[in-house]
């Protein structure tokens, strides 16, 4: 640490522009670029996928050999070509693992790949390896999700004999606990580390099975997630925690929550290049161009703008609150409405929002695929944005939404509850609409609450208004990361001058 600049060195298995599933990837190359431009030096290990553009690869730094229990693994670092101020990222390839379509599941069959957790702690054990062959000597080290959750572990165990390795402050980051890397029990033999850690309720051990999540929140020095109200949620209940609330509880004064932060080099209507037309608070007539080539899009009536319009840019799984709709659909299609639905997921909601779209073909459009000019335009075009989570550790698009003018209707959980502000009607406050219940009769009245809401012009407007002034910038989530950096460098100091009786 120099001049109060720090080394750090981040493992994800997600980055833009290189390799994007969810959020994860947005916020591991806005967070790098936002730490590099406030001058410090970032690293970023990421793996190798073939579906990693041919451009992005440049020069070979390292060609090797690593031992694992189930044999000898070559392994290939390549810088990757990237104009990131004050940003170096590090792909880790190796043909066993990474050169196939997919990154977590195969494009084939939906599936996850069945070796999935050799994938991760190869790619753990490389992304540690080159931190001391490259001699990077990181202040600190920024593991993320479960599939970089094992560096923590390997740390203390594969590489506790090195100095310059066990001592490093970790820092792990949840961006879903939902996912956590949960594999059979003999999947513990592939860590080549003393079986002696693998016993019940020990740092690997879930119900018989192994949890790379559990293993990286039992050795890391501090834990973060993705908001305030979703740090607390996964420490109090099953329905938060899956299984591990109590760990979490038991380090309650080690998890903190920092919000997402939005890049609005990309995320705004003013300058958004994917848009027909730009528009901001001064502006704000020119949305319903917006609305208009949205609703030709989809096949709609372009001059019905008054119609109220929701939009949905979500993965169609149980999380996002699907069967909500599902079960208030009927009921929802007696208001004045329409709705149009992006993205891909499980194969009951696909079926689902066809059939619907089958019934209400004028309107109700959906589209199952990854397409980022139709979710920009949606975020555009849009009176209302849709998010009815179950759970919703940070979520983005109710951030996008605001600053687009796009009023969001969510349920009050996780990052949902921290970044929307619920409507005033007496002062005509607030940025949006929200529900706490989990039924289909909360979500009901929260939308028959904002269509009200609509019905009124200089209120919607008001509304509007209130969120584009929102300001959730990449640069003040930085500088919160900043501080857990530093203070996991405080505590990993604090306790080495116990451990040395200073």
């Amino acid at each position: 640490m120099k001049d109060g600049k720090l080394r750090i060195v981040i493992t994800s298995s997600e980055m833009v522009p290189l390799a994007k599933v969810g959020g994860l990837a947005d916020v591991i190359g806005a967070l790098s670029q936002s730490l590099g431009r406030m001058g410090h030096e970032v690293t970023v290990f990421l793996p190798g996928f073939s579906s990693i553009p041919e451009k992005y690869r440049g020069e070979t730094l390292l060609d090797g050999e690593l031992e694992f229990q189930w044999g000898r693994e070559k392994v290939t670092l390549r810088e990757a070509r990237l104009k990131n101020q004050g940003v170096r990222v590090i792909l880790v390839e190796n043909d066993n693992f990474f050169k196939r379509d997919g990154v977590y599941t195969d494009p084939s069959t939906g599936e996850e790949f069945k070796d999935n957790a050799r994938r991760f702690l190869f790619f753990s054990v490389a992304a540690v390896e080159a931190v001391r062959i490259l001699g990077l000597k990181p202040d600190v080290l920024h593991i993320n999700d479960n599939q970089t959750a094992p560096v923590a572990p390997f740390l203390k165990t594969r590489f506790g004999g090195d100095p310059t390795l066990s001592n490093i402050p970790v820092l792990y980051t949840i961006h879903n606990l939902g996912y956590q890397g949960v594999y059979p029990g003999e999947v513990f033999n592939d860590f080549g580390i003393s079986r002696d850690l693998f016993y019940p309720m020990g740092p690997f051990e879930f119900f018989g099975n192994v949890n790379f999540m559990k293993a990286g929140i039992w050795y890391s020095d501090l834990i973060s997630t993705v908001s305030k109200r979703y740090a607390e949620e996964i420490q109090t209940s099953e329905e938060f925690g899956y299984g591990l609330q109590g760990v979490l509880k038991a380090r309650s004064a080690d998890v903190y929550g920092i919000v997402n932060g939005v890049d609005y080099s990309i995320w705004d209507p003013r300058n958004d290049k994917l848009i027909p037309v730009n528009y901001g608070k001064d502006t704000l007539e020119d949305k319903k161009k917006n609305k208009s080539a949205l609703l030709k899009r989809c096949g709609f009536n372009a001059r019905q703008t008054r119609r109220f319009l929701l939009g949905m840019v979500t993965r169609l799984a149980d999380q996002k609150g699907l069967d909500l709709i599902e079960q208030a659909s009927t009921e929802l299609m007696k208001l004045d409405i329409s709705l149009v639905v992006l993205g891909t997921g499980q194969k009951k909601y696909h079926e689902f929002f066809t059939k619907l779209m089958a019934k209400y073909p004028r309107w109700i459009y959906a589209e199952f695929s990854f397409d980022d000019p139709l979710a920009h335009l949606i975020e555009a075009g849009a009176d209302a944005f849709l998010m009815p989570s179950k759970y919703e550790p940070c979520g983005l698009n109710q951030i996008y939404s605001m600053r687009y003018g796009t009023v969001p209707i969510v349920r009050a959980v996780g990052g949902l509850y921290d970044t929307v502000k619920e409507f005033n009607e007496k002062d005509w406050s607030g940025t949006g609409f929200t529900f706490s219940d989990y039924t289909p009769e909360a979500l009901l009245a929260c939308v028959r609450k904002a269509f009200a809401c609509h019905e009124n012009p200089k209120l919607w407007r008001k509304l509007m208004l209130n969120g584009m002034s929102e300001d959730f910038s990449w640069e003040k989530a930085a500088r919160e990361y900043l501080a857990l950096y530093r203070k996991a460098i405080t505590k990993k100091s604090v306790r080495e001058n116990c451990l040395a009786g200073k």
